[in-house]
């Protein structure tokens, strides 16, 4: 995990990985950090599939998609931000625009959605087909069976630095599935899903927002990087630093990941759970889907193979709900 390059981008999960070569081509390209990071987030967004972004996204309580997002600039350190809007196609795009207001640069819910729609910005209706079942399937589950509602919490987080070694961060998610309208996880809060500093690098995080927040895990990884860290070391002792204190003052610590790379193209990774993986791309590396397993206080990385890949595209891809 320590090979400088002149560009790079990494994002959480293997549903990020088409989304991370065209950021790549992108990058290849001379492109910006930022139109490679936003370009990398859109495509996960926009495809129906994904349980947990953008369009397909999973509901909450009363059926309805609620969205967050959010992007940095690491030269400026402009920020925007969107949470618990609804309707927009794009969510990562207004958190774009917003970015570059001196003010009301994060907005919520239906502020944000008029803002957006006087700006222009792509109405749509979020909800598809298949969620909607998943929806039905779960409210089934709760009430037949005493199941908790609250599964799926991932986001897609994508930090990209360009051949100018500026550094951008972008995040999307539709959240916890089944929260309560107006929930807010850590994806669009600042220091938390995200953070990125074109002097040091980035990080952003993934998993439980609840837990996620309680240690500015994202700003925490950048600043121990600034401290000399490499971004892996900078991952592994901030994640599970966050771990043992939610454990030994709360009792326990909801699923907590997370990806950074340096400015100089070093990339790490680190998790608290057995099934995450990671996409990355740089001069050295083709996009390439990588997988994590926990071992005590370390993470080990491996590439995915063909096997695991298949697999996952025929699960995502599955239309039979039961």
């Amino acid at each position: 995990m320590t090979l400088s390059t002149n560009w790079g981008v990494i994002a959480t999960w293997r549903m990020a990985w088409e989304g991370v070569s065209e950021a790549a081509r992108l990058l290849q390209g001379k492109s910006e950090a930022s139109e490679a990071a936003v370009r990398a987030v859109t495509c996960v967004e926009d495809y129906p599939y994904y349980k947990s972004v953008g369009y397909g996204g999973l509901p909450n309580e009363q059926g309805v998609v609620e969205l967050d997002a959010a992007f940095m600039d690491g030269s400026t350190l402009a920020i925007g931000a969107v949470a618990s809007i609804r309707d927009i196609a794009n969510p990562i795009l207004v958190a774009q625009a917003l970015s570059r207001e001196r003010f009301n640069s994060f907005m919520v819910g239906e502020g944000a959605q008029t803002w957006a729609f006087n700006q222009g910005f792509e109405r749509k209706n979020m909800l598809t087909d298949r969620a909607h079942q998943h929806y039905l399937k779960r409210k089934r589950e709760t009430l037949d069976r005493g199941l908790s509602p609250y599964t799926g919490h991932d986001t897609v987080g994508v930090i990209t630095l360009d051949q100018n070694q500026q550094m951008c961060v972008a995040t999307s998610t539709s959240g916890l599935f089944m929260k309560r309208p107006g929930r807010v996880g850590d994806s669009p809060v600042s220091g938390s899903g995200f953070y990125a500093d074109s002097q040091i690098g980035a990080a952003t995080a993934t998993g439980l927002g609840e837990d996620l927040m309680k240690g500015c895990i994202s700003y925490e990884i950048v600043s121990r990087m600034g401290r000399g860290m490499s971004p892996q070391q900078a991952a592994e002792s901030a994640v599970y630093d966050l771990e043992s204190q939610l454990i030994s003052r709360f009792g326990r610590a909801g699923d907590l990941s997370v990806v950074c790379m340096n400015n100089r193209g070093e990339y790490g990774a680190a998790t608290t759970i057995d099934n995450f993986s990671f996409s990355v791309a740089t001069p050295a590396q083709i996009p390439t889907v990588f997988l994590t397993t926990r071992e005590g206080k370390h993470t080990l990385i491996r590439p995915a193979d063909q096997a695991w890949l298949d697999a996952y595209r025929q699960r995502i891809t599955a239309e039979e709900i039961i």
